[in-house]
């Protein structure tokens, strides 16, 4: 599987998830809009371990959507969620959607 982006997520593939088990589906909240990406179909479960998020797409394919984005159907499989960052004079910074 090749690695999928929608905005500034990333998704790329992992061979195994562990970690905590999430209540939610919504892998990043825009800090400018309040927008999310975010699972709307399809059967996936999200886990958090050391700060990092996991997905664990269950279903045939699940769809990940978001208001300014194209939905994206996501493969059965398991992925890393990881954010773009950029850098400025200050730092890094994770990037607004």
């Amino acid at each position: 599987m090749q690695p999928i982006r929608q905005g500034d997520v990333i998704l790329l593939p992992v061979e195994e998830i562990s970690g905590q088990k999430l209540s939610h589906l919504t892998l990043a909240e825009g800090e400018v809009t309040g927008h999310s990406h975010r699972i709307s179909d399809g059967f996936a479960q999200l886990y958090e371990k050391y700060g990092h998020l996991y997905l664990k797409v269950l279903s045939e394919t699940a769809t990940l959507t978001h208001e300014e984005h194209q939905p994206i159907e996501l493969p059965q499989g398991s992925w890393m969620v990881r954010i773009q960052r950029e850098y400025e004079p200050q730092g890094w910074r994770y990037v607004a959607d």
